[in-house]
């Protein structure tokens, strides 16, 4: 088989593959490969796209063994490290003797490990510490403060708070595993988010007079029609608006603004933005990048002592990209925070309703 015909069935497979000869300069080499290299690798030593002891070893030793081998290598780039796992099988050229590579990708798949591994430390974490506190308390009580009231009383309220956060983790937890299996699914009901956000805003009344917040509906309609699932789109708002309240507070106000955009590039079409704003303190915009990822804080000991569980953005996320739509943050210290979700309108013609 000449070399032409061997690139054309290279060609064919998605998987990068480059065939090189025993001198190792690649005589065919797949778009799998040249997209991973990000060069044209024909006519090329090996040695001079990638430098790699591994790589270079596992080469050699097919060459010299005429046995199947393989490596797993890592390199370090502008965008963070790729992962490659690197198959050696010796083939017959048309002049010689060769080596055919196959590269497997695993950047990806080593990326959701160390998500998972991450997630399951950080739960433990975030469970051991109350878990540590009751345990602490129940042996108090059953001790010193056995016929002592006034401590028992004291620790039945700390009790009580840290018992509410493991609650809290939890059910922010189980809802991020329902969002995460549903985000595929597109809800498709029509729902009035106006009547969501007023009843949304209804039920925070009361938490906002006592943290002295005063929050306020800017719409210029009185009905505004997205496709959602009602109980999720709830959601977003709840948490988009308890975290103003809690840290936005300085401001004493915090704003529900809803507009309609007649296009949205990004979503290709007529859109309905709300913003959620607050004029508390702001976030540094080191922090922006990082809000949405799991159990990430600007502040922990402040987030855990307002009950937070550094999840609620994360969902927010994951129940905007289901409804695909776009959510963003823009932030500036000393200048409050603007929380902003895009949703595609129910209304293909983008026409006002109401």
């Amino acid at each position: 088989m000449q070399t032409a015909e061997i690139g054309r069935l290279l060609q064919a497979v998605p998987m990068a593959l480059v065939l090189v000869d025993a001198d190792q300069r690649v005589l065919a080499a797949n778009p799998a490969a040249v997209a991973l290299f990000g060069q044209p690798l024909e006519g090329r030593s090996c040695a001079t796209f990638l430098r790699h002891p591994e790589f270079l070893n596992g080469l050699e030793s097919c060459l010299s063994g005429r046995q199947q081998s393989s490596a797993r290598i890592v390199l370090a780039g502008m965008a963070g490290q790729t992962h490659l796992a690197v198959t050696f099988t010796p083939v017959a050229t048309p002049a010689d003797e060769g080596v055919l590579m196959a590269f497997d990708d695993l950047t990806q798949l080593e990326h959701a490990v160390a998500m998972r591994r991450d997630f399951v430390a950080n739960v433990s974490h975030e469970l051991r510490t109350p878990l540590t506190a009751l345990v602490g308390f129940i042996e108090t009580l059953r001790g010193p403060a056995r016929d002592d009231p006034a401590a028992r009383e004291r620790f039945l309220v700390i009790m009580e708070r840290e018992a509410g956060r493991m609650m809290r983790l939890v059910n922010d937890l189980l809802s991020l595993s329902r969002v995460e299996a549903e985000e595929r699914r597109r809800p498709d009901a029509r729902v009035d988010v106006i009547a969501v956000l007023r009843t949304m805003l209804a039920s925070h009344r009361d938490p906002a007079r006592q943290a002295g917040v005063d929050l306020v509906l800017d719409a210029e309609e009185d009905s505004i029609a997205v496709r959602a699932d009602a109980d999720q789109l709830a959601q977003v708002f709840h948490n988009l608006v308890e975290n103003a309240i809690k840290y936005g507070a300085a401001g004493h106000l915090v704003t529900v603004r809803v507009r309609r955009i007649a296009r949205e590039p990004v979503l290709r079409g007529p859109a309905v933005q709300i913003e959620v704003i607050d004029r508390g303190e702001g976030i540094d915009p080191l922090h922006l990048p990082r809000l949405t990822e799991r159990f990430y804080r600007v502040d922990s000991d402040r987030s855990r002592a307002k009950g937070g569980t550094g999840l609620g953005l994360a969902i927010v996320k994951h129940i905007v990209n289901r409804h695909r739509g776009r959510f963003r943050i823009e932030s500036e210290p000393g200048r409050g925070s603007r929380f902003i979700v895009i949703l595609p309108s129910a209304d293909p013609e983008g026409a006002r309703a109401g």
